[in-house]
């Protein structure tokens, strides 16, 4: 039972308590603790919001992409050069353990991803055997087809299952290093003691015209695809060498990779995300000496633009090879309409295919030589603009400038983890294995 007393003295607790609360919110309220949600959203006429500044809109935008092989819509594609198809199995007559995969990473630009596809299948790589990784951060929306054709992270998964080949999915989207790490997880998912990669803006081509010490011309006894010479290469390599690391075609835009080794040097450095970790990479491989030596399995092109119709691999003599920029300069001040991109050619396309494969080489040779020019090497990676409102959706030119943000901060975590400022780290720095993060910066000596 409660008495008066301490009835009294529980009262005046209380009102103690409400007087001290009331007193507290009278005196913060001016330094913003209670203020209302919409003063802190500007919704005060007191503290009007402050205008943002927009950038400029571009003076020039470029055309819509177009679809590289429009038929394989509506059906499936055609059948390859007879020369470059594999046997079934061949890969056995090799010793080997498994089919080798090739695996081909995605981010952005659709019709350069399927040019690289379509090229390794015609020059004689088993579509089953060629894996796409999807790492567009787009979730299942291309899954779903849910995106369209000019949106920058469109993917069609219907056009790669009916050329044969797998995809796979990031379950977000990984930075270059981030990626070929993901290749090795898949090596352990798949038990692959090896594997190829690839990088999607290449055109692979067979040397259908014979190359001496390798291989006849296409048709003739004895000839060997791209696919057969990267088998031979295998074999090879794993029986003279037991500490073999990679073998590059045409440095990395082809690769074999040995997973042990990768295991061996503990992955790529994802702190260095784009730029300079192939050197890191390569270099600490060497530093705990992984053999990495240059073979000859094709014609690996490094390459910004696409074919008009990938028909033209299939040598299709209705289509006459040539190219287009997905994102072609804006033309020159003083003329208008569509920019001009290069001079075509207008010859007839032969039937026979080894003399349509000559025409090819040639278009690969100025794709080349255009990616090579005074424009950059990745401006294909901006060429779809569109995708407005579609899930996922990003801003191309802010991703373009975020992975620059990113690249250089990449570049200064390797200057910083090897105290030198370029890839020569052994001869030009001296340094070991070991000696990563431990030593100082070598250019303020």
């Amino acid at each position: 039972m409660i008495r008066p007393k301490q009835t009294l003295f529980l009262v005046g607790l209380v009102l103690s308590g409400s007087f001290l609360t009331l007193l507290f919110l009278r005196t913060n309220v001016e330094y913003g603790f209670f203020r209302p949600l919409g003063v802190h959203l500007g919704e005060s006429e007191e503290e009007p919001r402050p205008s943002p500044r927009y950038k400029p809109t571009p003076s020039y935008t470029p055309p819509p992409i177009q679809d590289p092989f429009p038929a394989l819509a509506t059906a499936a594609p055609p059948p390859i050069p007879t020369y470059n198809v594999a046997g079934k199995d061949v890969w056995r007559k090799y010793g080997l353990e498994v089919p080798p995969p090739l695996i081909i990473g995605f981010t952005r630009s659709w019709p350069m991803l399927l040019q690289a596809v379509v090229s390794y299948i015609t020059a004689g790589w088993p579509a089953e055997q060629i894996y796409v990784v999807e790492n567009t951060g787009m979730q299942q929306a291309n899954a779903r087809g849910q995106l369209t054709l000019q949106h920058p992270w469109y993917l069609n998964h219907t056009s790669l299952k009916r050329l044969g080949v797998n995809v796979i999915q990031t379950p977000v989207l990984l930075s270059f290093a981030q990626l070929q790490n993901f290749y090795l997880s898949l090596s352990y998912a798949h038990n692959w003691p090896y594997y190829f990669w690839s990088h999607m803006d290449v055109l692979a081509l067979s040397h259908e015209n014979g190359f001496e010490g390798l291989t006849p011309r296409g048709g003739e006894p004895g000839y060997k695809s791209l696919y057969t010479l990267c088998l031979e290469e295998l074999n090879r390599t794993m029986t003279i060498d037991e500490r073999w690391g990679t073998r590059f075609f045409a440095y990395d835009h082809l690769t074999l990779q040995n997973p042990r080794a990768l295991e061996d040097i503990g992955g790529w450095d994802t702190l260095i995300p784009y730029y300079m970790t192939d050197c890191d990479t390569y270099t600490r491989l060497h530093m705990r000496n992984w053999t990495q030596k240059d073979s000859n399995c094709g014609v690996v092109t490094d390459t910004s633009v696409a074919l008009d119709d990938l028909l033209a691999l299939y040598r299709d003599p209705s289509v006459t090879p040539d190219f287009r920029d997905p994102n072609p300069p804006p033309p020159p001040p003083s003329e208008g309409g569509e920019p001009k991109i290069k001079a075509r050619s207008d010859a007839a396309a032969p039937n026979d295919p080894v003399e349509y494969w000559k025409r090819l080489l040639e278009v690969s040779n100025r794709m080349f030589h255009y990616k090579h020019g005074d424009r950059g090497r990745n401006t294909w990676q901006s060429g779809q603009r569109g995708g407005q409102g579609e899930p996922f959706y990003y801003d191309s030119a802010g991703f373009s400038e975020a992975l620059e943000v990113l690249t250089e901060a990449g570049k200064e975590v390797f200057r910083r983890k090897w105290g030198h400022g370029n890839c020569d780290l052994i001869v030009g720095g001296g340094l070991k294995f070991e000696d990563q993060w431990k030593v100082l910066k070598d250019w303020e000596n």
